[in-house]
Protein backbone atom coordinates (compact mmCIF):
# COMPACT_ATOMS: atom_id res chain seq x y z
CA UNK A 1 0.00 0.00 0.00
CA UNK A 2 1.00 3.55 -0.79
CA UNK A 3 2.51 6.03 2.01
CA UNK A 4 -0.41 8.40 1.52
CA UNK A 5 -3.16 6.22 1.96
CA UNK A 6 -3.10 6.39 5.72
CA UNK A 7 -5.05 9.35 7.83
CA UNK A 8 -1.92 11.74 8.38
CA UNK A 9 1.51 11.34 6.68
CA UNK A 10 3.94 9.34 8.58
CA UNK A 11 7.13 11.51 10.18
CA UNK A 12 10.08 12.26 8.22
CA UNK A 13 12.50 10.63 11.02
CA UNK A 14 10.66 7.27 10.52
CA UNK A 15 11.59 7.75 6.62
CA UNK A 16 14.39 8.54 6.87
CA UNK A 17 15.92 6.46 9.86
CA UNK A 18 18.53 4.04 8.47
CA UNK A 19 18.02 0.42 8.51
CA UNK A 20 21.91 -0.59 8.50
CA UNK A 21 22.42 0.70 12.22
CA UNK A 22 22.06 -0.35 15.15
CA UNK A 23 18.33 0.13 16.05
CA UNK A 24 17.86 -1.81 12.72
CA UNK A 25 15.62 0.99 10.86
CA UNK A 26 14.68 1.17 6.96
CA UNK A 27 17.26 1.65 4.94
CA UNK A 28 16.12 3.58 1.79
CA UNK A 29 19.58 3.79 0.23
CA UNK A 30 19.75 1.83 -2.85
CA UNK A 31 22.03 -1.22 -2.93
CA UNK A 32 24.45 0.33 -5.39
CA UNK A 33 25.39 2.96 -3.06
CA UNK A 34 28.59 4.11 -4.41
CA UNK A 35 29.28 5.62 -0.72
CA UNK A 36 30.85 2.84 1.12
CA UNK A 37 33.33 2.15 3.64
CA UNK A 38 34.20 5.07 6.38
CA UNK A 39 32.34 7.71 4.52
CA UNK A 40 29.56 5.91 4.65
CA UNK A 41 29.59 5.70 8.10
CA UNK A 42 30.27 8.54 8.79
CA UNK A 43 27.44 10.09 6.49
CA UNK A 44 24.61 7.42 8.09
CA UNK A 45 25.84 8.36 11.54
CA UNK A 46 25.38 12.18 10.92
CA UNK A 47 21.96 11.79 9.14
CA UNK A 48 21.29 9.20 12.94
CA UNK A 49 22.01 12.77 14.88
CA UNK A 50 19.97 14.36 13.04
CA UNK A 51 17.34 12.35 12.82
CA UNK A 52 17.29 11.87 16.31
CA UNK A 53 17.32 15.50 17.22
CA UNK A 54 14.60 16.02 14.77
CA UNK A 55 12.53 13.37 16.72
CA UNK A 56 13.11 15.03 20.35
CA UNK A 57 11.68 18.24 18.34
CA UNK A 58 8.89 16.72 17.21
CA UNK A 59 8.39 15.25 20.59
CA UNK A 60 8.72 18.49 22.54
CA UNK A 61 6.73 20.50 19.96
CA UNK A 62 3.89 17.28 20.80
CA UNK A 63 3.78 18.06 24.03
CA UNK A 64 4.05 21.44 23.67
CA UNK A 65 1.06 21.74 21.42
CA UNK A 66 2.88 23.60 19.07
CA UNK A 67 0.75 23.06 15.49
CA UNK A 68 3.30 25.20 13.74
CA UNK A 69 6.28 22.77 13.98
CA UNK A 70 4.40 19.72 13.31
CA UNK A 71 2.91 21.37 9.88
CA UNK A 72 6.29 22.26 8.44
CA UNK A 73 7.91 18.79 9.62
CA UNK A 74 4.87 17.74 8.10
CA UNK A 75 5.55 19.80 5.16
CA UNK A 76 9.18 18.72 4.36
CA UNK A 77 7.35 15.02 4.75
CA UNK A 78 5.34 15.72 1.55
CA UNK A 79 7.82 15.52 -1.11
CA UNK A 80 9.26 11.85 -0.07
CA UNK A 81 5.61 11.29 -0.49
CA UNK A 82 4.91 12.91 -3.83
CA UNK A 83 8.79 12.44 -5.79
CA UNK A 84 9.57 8.92 -4.09
CA UNK A 85 12.61 10.46 -2.73
CA UNK A 86 14.17 12.31 -0.06
CA UNK A 87 16.82 14.73 0.07
CA UNK A 88 18.93 16.00 3.67
CA UNK A 89 20.31 19.38 4.42
CA UNK A 90 24.09 18.36 2.56
CA UNK A 91 22.40 17.69 -0.24
CA UNK A 92 22.50 13.94 -0.48
CA UNK A 93 19.88 12.04 -2.24
CA UNK A 94 18.26 8.76 -1.19
CA UNK A 95 15.85 7.04 -3.90
CA UNK A 96 12.93 5.13 -2.36
CA UNK A 97 11.47 2.43 -4.57
CA UNK A 98 7.79 2.16 -4.18
CA UNK A 99 7.30 -0.94 -4.09
CA UNK A 100 10.23 -1.46 -0.82
CA UNK A 101 8.21 1.09 0.72
CA UNK A 102 4.68 -0.85 0.36
CA UNK A 103 6.55 -4.69 1.33
CA UNK A 104 7.68 -2.23 4.97
CA UNK A 105 3.96 -1.16 5.11
CA UNK A 106 2.64 -4.73 4.36
CA UNK A 107 5.29 -6.05 7.20
CA UNK A 108 3.79 -3.82 9.67
CA UNK A 109 1.62 -4.83 12.35
CA UNK A 110 -0.49 -1.74 13.85
CA UNK A 111 -2.27 -1.93 17.41
CA UNK A 112 -4.70 0.19 17.82
CA UNK A 113 -4.70 1.96 21.36
CA UNK A 114 -8.43 2.18 23.50
CA UNK A 115 -9.65 5.99 22.70
CA UNK A 116 -9.20 7.18 26.75
CA UNK A 117 -12.19 9.42 28.22
CA UNK A 118 -12.10 12.73 27.77
CA UNK A 119 -14.22 15.60 28.69
CA UNK A 120 -13.18 17.69 25.70
CA UNK A 121 -13.55 15.68 23.47
CA UNK A 122 -9.97 14.79 22.53
CA UNK A 123 -7.91 11.35 21.66
CA UNK A 124 -5.10 10.26 21.43
CA UNK A 125 -3.89 7.52 19.31
CA UNK A 126 -0.96 4.88 19.44
CA UNK A 127 0.15 3.69 16.47
CA UNK A 128 3.13 0.56 17.09
CA UNK A 129 5.24 -0.73 13.44
CA UNK A 130 7.01 -3.62 13.84
CA UNK A 131 9.30 -3.69 10.96
CA UNK A 132 10.96 -6.20 9.44
CA UNK A 133 14.47 -7.06 7.16
CA UNK A 134 13.32 -5.81 3.77
CA UNK A 135 16.16 -7.59 0.86
CA UNK A 136 18.30 -4.36 -0.69
CA UNK A 137 19.56 -3.30 2.50
CA UNK A 138 23.18 -2.28 2.59
CA UNK A 139 25.60 -2.77 5.88
CA UNK A 140 24.50 -4.54 9.07
CA UNK A 141 22.43 -7.80 9.54
CA UNK A 142 19.14 -7.41 9.91
CA UNK A 143 17.28 -7.44 13.13
CA UNK A 144 13.38 -6.81 14.39
CA UNK A 145 13.01 -3.98 16.45
CA UNK A 146 9.99 -2.30 17.56
CA UNK A 147 9.40 1.23 17.13
CA UNK A 148 6.75 3.33 18.86
CA UNK A 149 5.47 6.64 17.56
CA UNK A 150 3.04 8.95 19.28
CA UNK A 151 1.09 11.69 17.13
CA UNK A 152 -1.25 13.73 18.66
CA UNK A 153 -4.23 13.99 16.17
CA UNK A 154 -6.54 16.63 18.66
CA UNK A 155 -4.98 17.29 22.13
CA UNK A 156 -1.76 17.01 23.30
CA UNK A 157 -0.28 13.63 24.64
CA UNK A 158 -1.18 12.28 27.63
CA UNK A 159 1.81 9.86 28.66
CA UNK A 160 -0.49 8.22 31.64
CA UNK A 161 -2.76 7.04 28.99
CA UNK A 162 0.31 4.36 27.58
CA UNK A 163 -1.36 1.59 30.22
CA UNK A 164 -4.46 1.51 28.49
CA UNK A 165 -2.89 -0.02 25.28
CA UNK A 166 -4.90 -3.39 24.56
CA UNK A 167 -2.70 -6.60 24.52
CA UNK A 168 -4.38 -10.10 23.49
CA UNK A 169 -4.19 -12.70 26.32
CA UNK A 170 -2.56 -16.11 25.69
CA UNK A 171 -5.53 -18.48 25.52
CA UNK A 172 -4.38 -21.94 28.25
CA UNK A 173 -4.27 -25.22 26.90
CA UNK A 174 -7.44 -27.72 26.70
CA UNK A 175 -6.77 -29.90 29.64
CA UNK A 176 -8.57 -32.94 29.15
CA UNK A 177 -8.10 -34.14 32.36
CA UNK A 178 -9.14 -31.39 34.02
CA UNK A 179 -12.35 -30.79 31.42
CA UNK A 180 -13.29 -34.31 32.46
CA UNK A 181 -12.35 -33.95 36.52
CA UNK A 182 -14.63 -30.80 36.08
CA UNK A 183 -17.67 -32.17 34.63
CA UNK A 184 -17.70 -35.66 34.54
CA UNK A 185 -21.04 -36.56 32.30
CA UNK A 186 -19.99 -34.36 29.68
CA UNK A 187 -20.32 -37.66 27.73
CA UNK A 188 -22.56 -39.13 29.05
CA UNK A 189 -23.28 -43.16 28.52
CA UNK A 190 -19.87 -42.62 26.17
CA UNK A 191 -17.82 -42.25 28.90
CA UNK A 192 -18.86 -46.02 30.58
CA UNK A 193 -16.39 -47.32 27.50
CA UNK A 194 -13.32 -46.67 29.38
CA UNK A 195 -14.57 -48.71 32.92
CA UNK A 196 -14.00 -52.41 33.21
CA UNK A 197 -16.40 -54.43 31.39
CA UNK A 198 -18.68 -55.28 34.59
CA UNK A 199 -19.03 -51.80 35.09
CA UNK A 200 -20.31 -51.20 31.56
CA UNK A 201 -22.78 -54.05 31.64
CA UNK A 202 -24.15 -53.27 35.20
CA UNK A 203 -24.28 -49.43 33.36
CA UNK A 204 -26.48 -50.51 30.76
CA UNK A 205 -28.70 -52.66 32.99
CA UNK A 206 -29.68 -49.43 34.94
CA UNK A 207 -29.18 -46.87 32.00
CA UNK A 208 -32.79 -47.54 31.16
CA UNK A 209 -34.36 -49.13 27.66
CA UNK A 210 -32.11 -51.93 26.63
CA UNK A 211 -33.15 -50.85 23.00
CA UNK A 212 -32.69 -46.98 23.20
CA UNK A 213 -29.77 -46.86 20.95
CA UNK A 214 -32.14 -48.74 18.21
CA UNK A 215 -35.88 -47.65 18.97
CA UNK A 216 -37.18 -44.95 19.73
CA UNK A 217 -40.16 -43.94 21.68
CA UNK A 218 -43.47 -43.43 20.21
CA UNK A 219 -46.66 -41.12 20.73
CA UNK A 220 -50.14 -41.43 20.26
CA UNK A 221 -49.99 -41.42 16.49
CA UNK A 222 -47.84 -44.56 15.77
CA UNK A 223 -50.04 -45.76 18.94
CA UNK A 224 -53.30 -45.18 16.44
CA UNK A 225 -51.13 -46.88 13.79
CA UNK A 226 -50.87 -50.13 15.60
CA UNK A 227 -54.37 -50.34 16.60
CA UNK A 228 -55.59 -49.58 13.29
CA UNK A 229 -53.20 -52.10 11.36
CA UNK A 230 -54.14 -54.66 13.89
CA UNK A 231 -58.05 -53.83 14.55
CA UNK A 232 -59.63 -50.38 12.92
CA UNK A 233 -58.77 -51.89 9.26
CA UNK A 234 -59.27 -55.56 9.54
CA UNK A 235 -62.71 -54.99 11.20
CA UNK A 236 -63.62 -52.70 8.80
CA UNK A 237 -62.48 -54.46 5.69
CA UNK A 238 -64.19 -57.39 6.66
CA UNK A 239 -67.22 -55.67 7.67
CA UNK A 240 -67.05 -54.14 3.98
CA UNK A 241 -66.39 -57.98 2.22
CA UNK A 242 -68.87 -59.37 3.90
CA UNK A 243 -71.71 -56.83 2.72
CA UNK A 244 -70.74 -56.86 -0.68
CA UNK A 245 -70.37 -60.64 -0.73
CA UNK A 246 -74.25 -60.62 -0.03
CA UNK A 247 -74.60 -57.96 -2.68
CA UNK A 248 -73.25 -60.11 -5.02
CA UNK A 249 -75.56 -63.01 -3.60
CA UNK A 250 -79.08 -60.57 -4.54
CA UNK A 251 -77.09 -59.91 -7.67
CA UNK A 252 -76.77 -63.95 -8.05
CA UNK A 253 -80.28 -64.97 -6.98
CA UNK A 254 -81.83 -62.02 -9.03
CA UNK A 255 -80.74 -63.58 -12.19
CA UNK A 256 -81.92 -66.73 -11.21
CA UNK A 257 -85.27 -65.66 -10.15
CA UNK A 258 -86.50 -62.09 -11.29
CA UNK A 259 -85.10 -62.50 -14.80
CA UNK A 260 -86.91 -65.61 -15.12
CA UNK A 261 -90.16 -64.35 -13.70
CA UNK A 262 -89.99 -61.00 -16.60
CA UNK A 263 -89.45 -62.98 -19.02
CA UNK A 264 -92.63 -65.81 -18.31
CA UNK A 265 -94.40 -62.39 -17.58
CA UNK A 266 -93.80 -61.11 -21.21
CA UNK A 267 -94.76 -64.20 -23.02
CA UNK A 268 -97.98 -64.29 -20.70
CA UNK A 269 -98.63 -60.64 -21.84
CA UNK A 270 -98.20 -61.94 -25.76
CA UNK A 271 -100.13 -65.11 -25.15
CA UNK A 272 -102.70 -63.01 -23.36
CA UNK A 273 -103.06 -60.33 -25.61
CA UNK A 274 -102.34 -61.73 -28.93
CA UNK A 275 -100.64 -58.84 -30.08
CA UNK A 276 -96.51 -58.83 -30.73
CA UNK A 277 -95.71 -55.20 -28.78
CA UNK A 278 -91.82 -54.23 -29.12
CA UNK A 279 -90.41 -54.42 -26.00
CA UNK A 280 -88.48 -52.19 -23.92
CA UNK A 281 -84.96 -52.00 -22.91
CA UNK A 282 -85.22 -54.07 -19.64
CA UNK A 283 -87.12 -56.91 -21.42
CA UNK A 284 -84.85 -57.06 -24.48
CA UNK A 285 -81.57 -57.23 -21.85
CA UNK A 286 -83.41 -59.96 -19.77
CA UNK A 287 -83.90 -61.85 -22.87
CA UNK A 288 -80.27 -61.52 -23.61
CA UNK A 289 -78.97 -62.42 -20.38
CA UNK A 290 -81.57 -65.46 -20.52
CA UNK A 291 -80.01 -66.75 -24.07
CA UNK A 292 -76.04 -66.58 -22.62
CA UNK A 293 -77.02 -68.00 -19.53
CA UNK A 294 -79.38 -71.31 -21.72
CA UNK A 295 -76.46 -71.68 -24.08
CA UNK A 296 -73.90 -70.85 -21.81
CA UNK A 297 -74.68 -73.87 -19.70
CA UNK A 298 -75.18 -76.15 -22.50
CA UNK A 299 -71.53 -76.62 -23.24
CA UNK A 300 -70.60 -77.11 -19.60
CA UNK A 301 -72.95 -79.46 -19.68
CA UNK A 302 -71.26 -81.58 -22.31
CA UNK A 303 -68.31 -81.22 -21.06
CA UNK A 304 -66.63 -84.51 -19.07
CA UNK A 305 -65.71 -83.30 -15.68
CA UNK A 306 -64.13 -86.53 -14.68
CA UNK A 307 -61.86 -85.96 -17.27
CA UNK A 308 -60.67 -82.94 -16.80
CA UNK A 309 -60.50 -84.05 -12.96
CA UNK A 310 -57.84 -86.71 -13.67
CA UNK A 311 -55.61 -84.53 -15.97
CA UNK A 312 -55.31 -82.27 -13.34
CA UNK A 313 -54.74 -84.73 -10.89
CA UNK A 314 -51.98 -86.12 -12.66
CA UNK A 315 -49.99 -82.99 -12.66
CA UNK A 316 -47.94 -81.90 -9.25
CA UNK A 317 -48.39 -79.52 -6.51
CA UNK A 318 -46.03 -76.70 -7.96
CA UNK A 319 -48.30 -77.37 -11.41
CA UNK A 320 -51.67 -77.11 -9.82
CA UNK A 321 -50.01 -74.17 -8.32
CA UNK A 322 -49.03 -72.52 -12.06
CA UNK A 323 -52.26 -73.75 -13.34
CA UNK A 324 -54.84 -72.21 -10.27
CA UNK A 325 -53.28 -68.44 -10.56
CA UNK A 326 -53.24 -68.89 -14.72
CA UNK A 327 -57.07 -69.75 -14.28
CA UNK A 328 -57.07 -66.42 -11.43
CA UNK A 329 -55.25 -64.00 -14.23
CA UNK A 330 -57.81 -65.23 -17.07
CA UNK A 331 -60.59 -65.01 -14.17
CA UNK A 332 -59.81 -61.22 -14.03
CA UNK A 333 -59.24 -60.11 -17.49
CA UNK A 334 -63.03 -62.20 -18.05
CA UNK A 335 -64.43 -59.95 -15.55
CA UNK A 336 -63.67 -57.10 -16.79
CA UNK A 337 -63.70 -57.78 -20.63
CA UNK A 338 -67.23 -59.59 -19.13
CA UNK A 339 -68.77 -55.81 -18.05
CA UNK A 340 -67.74 -54.52 -21.20
CA UNK A 341 -69.23 -56.61 -23.34
CA UNK A 342 -72.67 -56.98 -21.04
CA UNK A 343 -72.66 -52.52 -20.92
CA UNK A 344 -72.36 -52.79 -24.65
CA UNK A 345 -75.12 -55.39 -24.97
CA UNK A 346 -77.24 -52.98 -22.76
CA UNK A 347 -76.50 -50.38 -25.10
CA UNK A 348 -77.61 -52.25 -28.04
CA UNK A 349 -81.16 -53.61 -26.61
CA UNK A 350 -82.34 -50.06 -25.43
CA UNK A 351 -81.38 -48.61 -29.00
CA UNK A 352 -83.31 -51.60 -30.91
CA UNK A 353 -86.40 -50.62 -28.27
CA UNK A 354 -86.22 -46.91 -29.01
CA UNK A 355 -84.98 -47.12 -32.89
CA UNK A 356 -87.21 -45.52 -35.84
CA UNK A 357 -88.62 -48.25 -38.37
CA UNK A 358 -86.23 -47.65 -40.83
CA UNK A 359 -83.38 -48.33 -38.76
CA UNK A 360 -84.94 -51.26 -37.17
CA UNK A 361 -82.80 -53.64 -39.46
CA UNK A 362 -79.79 -52.05 -38.61
CA UNK A 363 -80.33 -52.20 -34.70
CA UNK A 364 -81.52 -55.35 -34.97
CA UNK A 365 -78.30 -56.99 -36.76
CA UNK A 366 -76.16 -54.90 -33.68
CA UNK A 367 -77.83 -56.75 -31.19
CA UNK A 368 -77.53 -60.04 -32.41
CA UNK A 369 -73.80 -59.15 -32.78
CA UNK A 370 -73.46 -58.07 -29.37
CA UNK A 371 -75.69 -61.11 -28.23
CA UNK A 372 -73.22 -63.13 -30.44
CA UNK A 373 -69.80 -61.45 -28.84
CA UNK A 374 -71.42 -61.70 -24.98
CA UNK A 375 -72.05 -65.72 -25.10
CA UNK A 376 -68.24 -66.12 -26.45
CA UNK A 377 -67.09 -64.10 -23.75
CA UNK A 378 -69.14 -65.77 -21.10
CA UNK A 379 -69.15 -69.44 -22.21
CA UNK A 380 -64.91 -68.97 -21.96
CA UNK A 381 -65.78 -67.76 -18.48
CA UNK A 382 -67.75 -70.18 -17.56
CA UNK A 383 -65.20 -72.70 -18.73
CA UNK A 384 -62.28 -70.92 -16.42
CA UNK A 385 -64.16 -70.65 -13.55
CA UNK A 386 -65.69 -75.00 -13.89
CA UNK A 387 -61.66 -75.62 -14.78
CA UNK A 388 -60.66 -73.55 -11.03
CA UNK A 389 -63.36 -75.39 -9.18
CA UNK A 390 -62.04 -78.67 -10.35
CA UNK A 391 -58.05 -77.81 -9.44
CA UNK A 392 -59.48 -76.88 -6.26
CA UNK A 393 -61.40 -80.07 -5.73
CA UNK A 394 -58.65 -82.12 -6.61
CA UNK A 395 -56.46 -80.26 -4.15
CA UNK A 396 -58.85 -80.95 -1.44
CA UNK A 397 -59.31 -84.86 -1.89
CA UNK A 398 -55.76 -85.48 -2.66
CA UNK A 399 -53.48 -86.18 0.35
CA UNK A 400 -50.74 -84.92 0.22
CA UNK A 401 -51.10 -81.29 1.64
CA UNK A 402 -51.59 -80.23 -1.83
CA UNK A 403 -54.48 -77.47 -0.31
CA UNK A 404 -52.25 -76.56 1.57
CA UNK A 405 -49.47 -75.70 -0.77
CA UNK A 406 -52.11 -74.15 -3.18
CA UNK A 407 -53.81 -71.94 -0.54
CA UNK A 408 -50.09 -70.60 0.71
CA UNK A 409 -48.51 -70.08 -2.90
CA UNK A 410 -51.44 -68.29 -4.18
CA UNK A 411 -52.28 -66.20 -1.17
CA UNK A 412 -48.76 -64.80 -0.31
CA UNK A 413 -47.92 -64.31 -4.13
CA UNK A 414 -51.47 -62.16 -3.78
CA UNK A 415 -49.99 -60.22 -1.23
CA UNK A 416 -46.14 -59.95 -2.37
CA UNK A 417 -47.89 -58.82 -5.65
CA UNK A 418 -49.82 -55.89 -4.16
CA UNK A 419 -48.77 -54.66 -0.34
CA UNK A 420 -45.89 -53.26 -1.95
CA UNK A 421 -47.13 -50.67 -4.19
CA UNK A 422 -48.05 -47.08 -3.72
CA UNK A 423 -51.98 -47.30 -4.38
CA UNK A 424 -54.29 -44.31 -4.35
CA UNK A 425 -57.71 -45.00 -2.39
CA UNK A 426 -59.26 -45.13 -5.84
CA UNK A 427 -57.08 -48.06 -6.66
CA UNK A 428 -57.41 -49.85 -3.15
CA UNK A 429 -61.64 -49.12 -3.29
CA UNK A 430 -61.13 -51.11 -6.74
CA UNK A 431 -58.86 -54.14 -4.89
CA UNK A 432 -61.56 -54.02 -2.42
CA UNK A 433 -64.02 -55.30 -4.93
CA UNK A 434 -62.35 -57.59 -6.72
CA UNK A 435 -61.59 -59.64 -3.15
CA UNK A 436 -65.49 -59.53 -2.69
CA UNK A 437 -66.20 -60.82 -6.04
CA UNK A 438 -62.88 -63.52 -5.63
CA UNK A 439 -64.72 -64.32 -2.09
CA UNK A 440 -68.15 -65.20 -4.34
CA UNK A 441 -66.30 -67.23 -6.52
CA UNK A 442 -64.82 -69.38 -3.95
CA UNK A 443 -68.29 -70.01 -2.85
CA UNK A 444 -68.55 -71.00 -6.07
CA UNK A 445 -65.83 -73.54 -5.74
CA UNK A 446 -66.70 -74.64 -2.67
CA UNK A 447 -70.61 -75.14 -4.20
CA UNK A 448 -68.90 -77.73 -6.63
CA UNK A 449 -66.31 -79.87 -4.59
CA UNK A 450 -69.48 -80.41 -2.26
CA UNK A 451 -71.70 -81.40 -4.94
CA UNK A 452 -69.00 -83.54 -5.92
CA UNK A 453 -68.85 -85.59 -2.32
CA UNK A 454 -72.45 -86.07 -2.87
CA UNK A 455 -72.12 -87.78 -6.16
CA UNK A 456 -68.58 -89.62 -5.65
CA UNK A 457 -67.76 -89.68 -1.79
CA UNK A 458 -68.29 -92.86 0.30
CA UNK A 459 -68.45 -93.20 3.82
CA UNK A 460 -68.49 -90.25 6.10
CA UNK A 461 -67.20 -87.27 4.46
CA UNK A 462 -69.13 -84.04 5.62
CA UNK A 463 -66.51 -83.57 8.59
CA UNK A 464 -63.65 -83.74 6.24
CA UNK A 465 -65.38 -81.19 3.71
CA UNK A 466 -66.09 -78.77 6.27
CA UNK A 467 -62.74 -78.60 7.59
CA UNK A 468 -61.59 -78.05 4.10
CA UNK A 469 -63.74 -75.59 3.50
CA UNK A 470 -63.37 -73.46 6.59
CA UNK A 471 -59.59 -74.06 5.94
CA UNK A 472 -59.70 -72.33 2.65
CA UNK A 473 -62.34 -69.60 4.03
CA UNK A 474 -60.20 -69.07 7.20
CA UNK A 475 -56.98 -68.75 5.06
CA UNK A 476 -58.53 -66.30 1.87
CA UNK A 477 -59.47 -64.00 5.41
CA UNK A 478 -56.38 -63.92 6.74
CA UNK A 479 -54.57 -63.07 3.40
CA UNK A 480 -57.23 -60.12 2.65
CA UNK A 481 -56.51 -59.24 6.63
CA UNK A 482 -53.04 -58.54 6.46
CA UNK A 483 -52.97 -57.23 2.68
CA UNK A 484 -55.58 -54.59 3.55
CA UNK A 485 -54.00 -53.96 7.15
CA UNK A 486 -50.65 -53.34 5.38
CA UNK A 487 -51.88 -51.17 2.42
CA UNK A 488 -53.47 -48.51 4.33
CA UNK A 489 -50.55 -48.68 6.41
CA UNK A 490 -47.89 -47.99 3.85
CA UNK A 491 -50.29 -45.56 1.88
CA UNK A 492 -51.25 -43.97 4.67
CA UNK A 493 -55.12 -44.64 4.45
CA UNK A 494 -57.34 -44.19 7.93
CA UNK A 495 -59.68 -47.16 8.39
CA UNK A 496 -62.50 -44.39 7.87
CA UNK A 497 -61.84 -44.71 3.79
CA UNK A 498 -63.48 -48.52 4.68
CA UNK A 499 -66.25 -46.78 5.79
CA UNK A 500 -66.88 -44.68 2.96
CA UNK A 501 -66.57 -47.15 0.56
CA UNK A 502 -69.23 -49.06 2.33
CA UNK A 503 -71.11 -46.14 2.44
CA UNK A 504 -71.33 -45.91 -1.36
CA UNK A 505 -72.09 -49.56 -1.39
CA UNK A 506 -75.17 -48.99 0.98
CA UNK A 507 -76.10 -46.30 -1.56
CA UNK A 508 -75.70 -48.89 -4.34
CA UNK A 509 -77.94 -51.30 -2.88
CA UNK A 510 -80.82 -48.41 -2.58
CA UNK A 511 -80.13 -47.18 -5.87
CA UNK A 512 -79.45 -43.60 -4.57
CA UNK A 513 -76.61 -41.89 -7.37
CA UNK A 514 -76.44 -38.92 -6.49
CA UNK A 515 -72.55 -38.67 -7.47
CA UNK A 516 -71.48 -39.16 -10.78
CA UNK A 517 -67.93 -40.14 -9.68
CA UNK A 518 -68.90 -42.79 -6.79
CA UNK A 519 -67.72 -46.14 -8.15
CA UNK A 520 -70.08 -48.87 -7.91
CA UNK A 521 -69.75 -52.57 -7.39
CA UNK A 522 -69.63 -54.20 -10.54
CA UNK A 523 -70.37 -58.05 -10.38
CA UNK A 524 -71.86 -60.15 -13.28
CA UNK A 525 -73.31 -63.15 -12.17
CA UNK A 526 -73.42 -65.19 -15.38
CA UNK A 527 -70.54 -67.32 -15.35
CA UNK A 528 -71.07 -68.30 -11.91
CA UNK A 529 -74.45 -69.08 -12.64
CA UNK A 530 -73.83 -71.51 -15.43
CA UNK A 531 -70.93 -73.51 -13.41
CA UNK A 532 -73.79 -73.68 -10.14
CA UNK A 533 -76.14 -75.13 -12.50
CA UNK A 534 -73.96 -77.25 -14.17
CA UNK A 535 -73.13 -78.50 -11.01
CA UNK A 536 -76.42 -78.68 -9.34
CA UNK A 537 -77.75 -80.48 -12.35
CA UNK A 538 -76.40 -84.25 -11.33
CA UNK A 539 -77.45 -83.67 -7.93
CA UNK A 540 -80.96 -83.12 -8.84
CA UNK A 541 -81.10 -86.16 -11.11
CA UNK A 542 -79.95 -88.39 -8.49
CA UNK A 543 -83.44 -87.57 -6.58
CA UNK A 544 -85.70 -88.12 -9.61
CA UNK A 545 -87.31 -91.73 -9.67
CA UNK A 546 -86.89 -94.29 -12.33
CA UNK A 547 -89.85 -94.67 -14.39
CA UNK A 548 -91.91 -93.48 -17.62
CA UNK A 549 -90.96 -90.09 -18.53
CA UNK A 550 -94.03 -88.39 -17.87
CA UNK A 551 -93.64 -89.04 -14.49
CA UNK A 552 -90.05 -87.86 -14.61
CA UNK A 553 -91.05 -84.44 -16.44
CA UNK A 554 -93.52 -84.07 -13.42
CA UNK A 555 -90.89 -84.63 -10.69
CA UNK A 556 -89.10 -82.34 -12.38
CA UNK A 557 -91.53 -79.54 -12.57
CA UNK A 558 -92.02 -80.29 -8.79
CA UNK A 559 -88.49 -79.60 -7.74
CA UNK A 560 -87.17 -76.91 -9.92
CA UNK A 561 -90.69 -75.33 -8.54
CA UNK A 562 -89.32 -75.89 -5.16
CA UNK A 563 -85.55 -74.57 -5.74
CA UNK A 564 -87.72 -72.13 -7.41
CA UNK A 565 -89.20 -71.41 -4.20
CA UNK A 566 -86.14 -71.43 -1.73
CA UNK A 567 -84.54 -69.10 -3.92
CA UNK A 568 -87.22 -66.50 -4.51
CA UNK A 569 -87.26 -66.63 -0.57
CA UNK A 570 -83.40 -66.46 0.35
CA UNK A 571 -84.06 -63.26 -2.56
CA UNK A 572 -85.95 -61.44 -0.61
CA UNK A 573 -84.89 -62.25 2.79
CA UNK A 574 -80.84 -60.86 1.52
CA UNK A 575 -82.68 -58.37 -0.40
CA UNK A 576 -84.66 -57.02 2.43
CA UNK A 577 -81.74 -57.39 4.45
CA UNK A 578 -79.90 -55.40 3.32
CA UNK A 579 -82.14 -52.41 2.21
CA UNK A 580 -82.75 -52.38 5.80
CA UNK A 581 -79.23 -52.54 6.64
CA UNK A 582 -77.92 -50.06 4.47
CA UNK A 583 -80.26 -47.41 5.44
CA UNK A 584 -79.17 -48.11 9.07
CA UNK A 585 -76.09 -47.50 8.04
CA UNK A 586 -76.51 -44.47 5.79
CA UNK A 587 -78.28 -43.01 8.96
CA UNK A 588 -75.42 -43.37 11.40
CA UNK A 589 -73.08 -42.03 9.32
CA UNK A 590 -74.95 -38.87 8.58
CA UNK A 591 -75.43 -38.98 12.52
CA UNK A 592 -71.87 -39.19 12.78
CA UNK A 593 -70.81 -36.42 10.45
CA UNK A 594 -73.70 -33.76 12.08
CA UNK A 595 -71.68 -35.32 15.55
CA UNK A 596 -68.11 -34.21 14.03
CA UNK A 597 -69.46 -30.98 12.66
Amino acid sequence: MSIRSGGRKVSFDLLASDSSGDDGGLSLRPASDPFGGEYGRSTRRKRKSKASKKGKLAERAAVAGDPGFLAGLDHQTRPLAENGHCEDGMGFGVSENRSVVESVCENTVVVPAPEPESSQGSCVSYVELRQRNVNGSVGDEPRDEETSTRVSSAGPWRPESKGNIGTLAKEGSLDWNRVMAEDPNLLGEVSSSDSSPIKYFIGEMYGGNSLRSTISTGNEKKRQGVYNTMFHVPWRCERLIVAGFFVCLDSFLSLLTIMPARIVMTIWRVLHTRKFQRPNAAELADFGCFIVLAIGVIPLQMTDISLIYHIIRGQGIVKLYVVYNVLEIFDRLCQSFGEDVLQVLFNSAEGLSNCSPENMIFQLMRFILDETIAIIAFVVHSFILLAQAITLSTCIIAHNNALLALLVSNNFSEVKSNVFKRVSKENLHSLVYYDIIERFHITTYVLFVLSQNILEAEGPWFESFATDALQVYACETFIDTIKHSFLAKFNEIKPNAYSDFLEDLCKQILNEKPDEHRKDLTFIPLAPACVVIRVLTPVYATVLPYGPLPWRLIWIIFWSSLTYIMLAICKMLVGLSLRHLATWYITQRLESKQHVD
